[in-house]
């Protein structure tokens, strides 16, 4: 039995399922298991769930009652609507006059294709009195008739006023069906938009449900009893009971675990993960401490769903070379798999001796200049990407993709003679065609989101990271390196997710009272789901141009205090925050310290040629007690004083702070170093805003708590 508490992770996908466990307190990784994905089991994959989980505890020896969390992400709902594969969805439009017309027009969902040739099965019926207990009843009855298998009620400013949808819902749900409404979905306006995600929504439900109750029953029959958490698409996780009720928080989740790995395994602050399968890399960003989120699309049109702002592109580990003559046309976007070849580099070095060059199609209809070695037994074997990259020497050697040096440069020679170069150097002139179209999509993100460039992090996950991420980090100049474990960071991510619930409301001209409302209800979400009040963070966002507060909640479902023998190396930490810093050790001082959190800062002018007509600037870089750089700001003002004081004294900060222009007030981003949180509050601009969610902050705080404040003046 493992003497602390153990979380468990589980990441099903569509040829494997697999497991880790780790170990609550400190992070280690105990023991990891893979087993076929069990798609035609007649438990579906919560088989292959409870069959994995079997053989961990096997492996490990871990008792039951010692797991404390588990949690998996599963690429089910991402596939049905990917594959159209849906419920046929009733309809039921509540309202009289303009409100009867705009629902009935949602019958035109109906052409919103999933796939080619597969759109949304649609019925509809329409309710003028939703308090007309009959009329309810006989429109459920029609669509239901009419052969839906879920309802949806639609009403078109339910978001202010949800009676009619409720009782839709409540008829649908007393006749033993499952329904939901667009005001459980999202507080925002919108009435297409809104019932298209309900829709969707809806339409996964039933094969959802089914799927988590089967899981649920394999995770008692293992005699887990720890709460069962699902992956959502926007890194964090749910608990059963809202999957049941909004399973399409859980599509597109697939990369959300391994960016969740990134964060809490790899403590990424700021940078960008790159998760590399045998195909593709997904590309995700982290800010700040704070993975990037937008509305996704499905079905061609926004929805919203919120989930990762993900780039996918068409390079990974296996990817074939393509020749056109004696130049390399591509790298991708096909793969070994795709072309049922082994990958050379794996092949015994003696086995590719006299090997030659060979072109092939890799599917029926592709073009024939993917290139492959055929050996003089007829053997043909892919030349991949992963193969360059071992012959370069770029894969670290406890890497998954690792394997022979001798056999990589064997493999290399024969396309080597046709481009007229060294072995080295034909390597190196695939792995630079191959990350080109990587290297564009991730300086695009780290411009579009305004990353600060001697601060960020390159991190590579996945079986394939090692054949992008190093090279990719050498062309660019960017720090880089593979995440631990990197080939379960997936399952990785799920063990050590956080519960997350965001909360979207339109109010005109929010005051304060609504900032804080909407913040609570965030706060109060992730609670319901298991998590501990202590540890919730909570970051708003107000957009005035928009009138919409945003709040997100995270949090864990047990108090995480991590057990260290040691803290981090003061000199390494200074000498790390000076680099990144780009001045000397010598220069950088601790500005403040509370008992998790140090702001360390230097002196300096911008840099560049410009910046030496800049003013001096306080750059200030806080770390944690692992020397894990957290927060960092180019100009900012910190300030030292406890809970008690700290009314006062961030009043007065706030308003100095504040800066007045045509367009109006604008308070400075704050952040709150108290406990062992770090509050962000940089999404609000209204000074009142401010200082309230500073004291919704600082409510459950001793008075005598150290407290420190960052402050960034708005540009």
């Amino acid at each position: 039995m493992t003497p602390h508490p153990v979380r468990i992770g589980i990441d099903v996908g569509g040829t494997f399922t697999d497991a880790v466990a780790v170990d609550a307190t400190t992070f280690a990784l105990l023991g990891q298991v893979k087993v076929p994905t069990s798609h035609d089991h007649p438990d579906g994959v919560a088989h292959g769930i409870l069959a994995a989980l079997r053989e961990l505890q096997d492996q490990t020896g871990i008792d039951a009652s010692s797991v404390s969390f588990l949690a998996h992400g599963t690429t089910q709902a991402t596939n049905a609507l990917l594959e159209g594969d849906v419920a046929t969805v009733g309809v039921v439009g509540v309202g009289r006059g303009f409100e009867s017309w705009a629902t009935g027009r949602l019958r035109s969902l109906a052409k919103l294709q999933l796939t080619p040739g597969r759109g949304l099965p649609i019925r509809y019926a329409g309710v003028r009195d939703a308090e007309d207990v009959v009329e309810v009843k006989a429109a459920v009855a029609k669509v239901v008739e009419d052969g839906a298998e879920v309802v949806v009620a639609v009403q078109p400013f339910s978001v202010d006023d949800p009676l009619g949808e409720r009782a839709v819902v409540a008829q649908a749900r007393s006749q033993g069906l499952l329904a939901t409404a667009t005001h459980e979905i999202t507080g925002l306006y919108g009435l297409a938009k809104r019932a298209r995600t309900a829709v969707l929504n809806a339409g996964i439900m039933p094969r959802m449900v089914e799927t988590a109750d089967l899981v649920e029953r394999s995770v008692e029959a293992a005699g887990i009893t720890a709460p069962l958490m699902v992956m959502r698409g926007d890194g964090g996780v749910m608990s059963l009971p809202e999957m049941r009720k909004r399973p399409l928080l859980t599509a597109l989740s697939g990369p959300a675990a391994g960016v969740a790995g990134a964060l809490m395994g790899e403590r990424l602050s700021e940078g960008v993960f790159l998760e590399t399968g045998g195909t593709s890399t997904d590309i995700s960003v982290v800010r700040r401490g704070r993975v990037q989120v937008r509305h996704a699309r499905l079905g061609g049109r926004e929805t919203y769903l919120p989930a990762l702002d993900v780039r996918t592109v068409g390079v990974g580990g296996g990817s074939l070379v393509r020749l056109d003559g004696t130049t390399i046309r591509a790298v991708g976007p096909r793969s070994a798999h795709i072309a049922g070849l082994a990958y050379a580099c794996f092949a015994p070095a003696k086995a590719l001796v006299d090997a030659k060059l060979v072109t092939v199609a890799p599917k029926q209809g592709d073009p024939a200049d993917y290139v492959a070695l055929e050996t003089p037994d007829g053997t043909r074997y892919a030349l991949t990407l992963t193969c360059a990259a071992n012959a370069l020497g770029v894969v670290p050697e406890d890497s998954y993709a690792h394997c022979d040096p001798e056999a990589a440069r064997r493999a290399l020679e024969p396309l080597a003679k046709v481009l007229g170069l060294s072995t080295e150097d034909a390597a190196k002139a695939v792995v630079r065609q191959a990350v080109k179209p990587v290297k564009a999509v991730v300086d695009d993100l780290v411009d579009g989101y305004g990353l600060d460039r001697d601060a960020l992090s390159l991190v590579g996950g996945g079986g394939g990271a090692a054949a992008v991420t190093p090279f990719l980090g050498a062309e660019s100049g960017l720090d880089w390196r593979i995440a631990a474990h990197s080939e379960v960071i997936s399952p990785l991510g799920a063990a050590l997710a956080l519960v997350r619930e965001s909360v979207e409301k339109i109010v005109p001209n929010p005051s304060h009272t609504d900032v804080l409302a909407v913040r609570a209800q965030a706060e109060q979400a992730v609670i319901a789901q298991g998590a501990d009040p202590a540890g919730v963070e909570v970051d708003v966002t107000v957009d005035p141009q928009r009138n919409l507060i945003l709040a997100v909640a995270t949090g864990a479902t047990e108090l995480r205090t991590k057990d260290r023998a040691a803290v981090a190396d003061d000199d390494e930490v200074l000498a790390d925050v000076a680099r990144t810093l780009g001045v000397p050790g010598s220069e950088v001082s601790e500005l403040a310290r509370t008992g998790h959190h140090r702001a360390l800062g230097a002196r300096s002018r911008p840099k560049g040629f410009l910046g030496r007509f800049r003013p001096v600037a306080q750059h200030v870089r806080v770390v944690d007690v692992d020397g894990v750089v957290r927060l960092h700001s180019a100009n900012a003002h910190v300030e030292r004083t406890s809970v008690g004081e700290a009314s006062g004294t961030l009043t007065r900060l706030v308003d100095e702070h504040t800066r007045v222009g045509d367009g109006g007030s604008r308070a400075p981003a704050v952040w709150l170093l108290v406990g062992p949180k770090i509050a962000d509050l940089s999404g609000v601009l209204d000074r009142d805003q401010l200082v309230a969610l500073i004291g919704a902050e600082l409510k459950s705080r001793t008075p005598d708590e150290p407290l420190v404040a960052i402050l960034e003046d708005r540009g």
